[in-house]
């Protein structure tokens, strides 16, 4: 019986060849992990290869095959049993219509729910954005802002660069936070 409040994933991983011992245990402790964070698992996909697809983590057959589970099961969430590269999150992103995490979000989010002191919230926000800087997309001079005036024409600041100096600025003022705490 499916729980009404709980996001619906759908777990995906490689087997390597190299590392075959570890693979189920590794799906088992993500499963794990998707309960922790107060999810359901309603689905898995795997696949053996030789090595990570470099832009999508799997081949285009798994990607279509995970695209047709999302949409038979309605999942809410993606969740992929290693670290993604930041091209291969916007790749599948692109590809699918749910949330695509991988398994360094999802702990980081568990630690998220649980943090308390105000110290243990700004550590795990700075590790967050930490993780999230290298993964901010944007769409470019789609999303530029034209200046204005003499001397200021043209494509101007993107909101991607915006985006990222204001998550610069927030890593500078938590570490001043963290250390003057300490």
């Amino acid at each position: 019986m499916q729980d009404k409040n709980k996001e619906k994933a759908i777990l995906v991983g490689c087997q390597l060849q190299d590392k075959d011992d570890r693979f189920e245990y590794s799906m088992t402790e993500l499963d794990s992990l998707v309960s922790t964070a107060k999810g359901e698992t309603i689905a898995t996909l795997t696949q053996k290869q030789e090595r990570l697809h470099p832009a999508t983590y799997i081949g285009k057959g798994k990607l279509e095959e995970l695209h047709q589970l999302e949409e038979e099961f309605e999942a809410d969430l993606i969740i992929f049993n290693d670290e993604l590269t930041p091209s291969q999150l916007r790749n599948i992103q692109n590809s699918l219509n749910a949330r695509v995490l991988d398994r360094t979000q999802l702990i980081l989010d568990i630690f998220a729910q649980r943090a308390r002191s105000k110290e243990g919230k700004l550590q795990v926000e700075y590790a967050q954005l930490q993780y999230l800087l290298p993964r901010l997309a944007g769409q470019g001079i789609a999303l530029s802002r034209l200046g204005g005036g003499i001397g200021t024409r043209g494509p101007g600041e993107t909101q991607l660069e915006t985006d990222r100096r204001h998550i610069r600025r927030r890593i500078n003022e938590i570490k001043k936070t963290i250390t003057a705490s300490c």
